[in-house]
């Protein structure tokens, strides 16, 4: 299933381990525990050192909870370039690592489009599966919120040339929307039919989320076949939910279902 071998690195800011599949070398970070463990899933263009991510690492630790974090392709320390991947492809990293790196039943913490990867890896393998956790969950986001942001002009540029860059602005080159990361994600989109997950779900979601709306959260919920599914919504929260008492919230969530 996997082509791999465990290797150790360091980038500029902290030591991680490789996991090489498939050509690719995917950066990750375990701790040893109990189980559940905790596996985490980054966001759009974000890397396993966020906040979120370093916070649940500590958590877990103290709580005794085996936990791993890592950097999908084109992300953080992993190789390759973002504008190749994909939902996918992404997806296709969180098996890879989850496989070779997690062991027993894991709770799954998905930040923004981490957790439609985290719903999409699920989904691939029930049956060890303790629970899953959506922070500002953004599943479909590729075709609800950025190809519907965009206007005929830019969708025009998309098709023709490959790729656009809506989201740049005076203090910011932005960063590049590919054809092939809108076709990718249609191939994924997870809010169009039921999802067959019977395991504990906690979605949390701020609204005064500018990015992502909150009521994803609740479409998200309304698909999820299981009836053990949880909704927050933090009134004054914003799309990272990074503060204190938000990431308080979130080893809540965790705490909650790993009993």
């Amino acid at each position: 299933m996997t082509n791999d071998f465990n290797s150790t690195t360091r980038d500029a800011r902290k030591a991680h381990h490789t996991l090489v599949h498939h050509g690719a070398a995917i950066a990750y970070r375990t701790i040893p525990g109990r189980n559940p463990g905790v596996m985490f899933l980054g966001g759009f263009m974000s890397d396993m050192t966020g906040t979120k991510a370093t916070y649940l690492e500590r958590w877990c630790q103290d709580a005794g909870l085996a936990f791993v974090r890592f950097d999908y392709q084109g992300h953080g320390a992993t190789s390759g370039r973002f504008v190749d991947g994909g939902i996918g492809t992404w997806t296709q990293d969180a098996l890879a690592v989850f496989d070779a790196l997690t062991t027993g039943p894991q709770i799954l913490v998905g930040s923004s489009m981490g957790a439609w990867i985290a719903t999409l890896t699920a989904v691939a393998r029930p049956d060890r599966i303790a629970g899953l956790i959506g922070v500002a969950a953004a599943p479909d986001f590729t075709e609800d919120v950025i190809w519907a942001g965009l206007d005929a002009a830019q969708r025009a540029t998309l098709l023709s040339e490959g790729q656009v860059m809506p989201f740049s602005d005076e203090q910011s080159d932005g960063y590049p929307i590919t054809r092939g990361l809108i076709e990718d994600g249609r191939n994924h989109l997870v809010l169009r039919q039921p999802i067959a997950l019977r395991a504990p779900v906690r979605l949390l979601h701020g609204m005064a989320d500018q990015d992502v709306p909150w009521r994803t959260s609740l479409a998200l919920a309304e698909r999820i076949s299981g009836d053990d599914v949880r909704v927050t919504l933090i009134k004054d929260g914003e799309h990272r939910l990074s503060r204190d008492q938000d990431l308080a919230q979130i080893a809540a969530a965790v705490a909650d279902i790993a009993g």
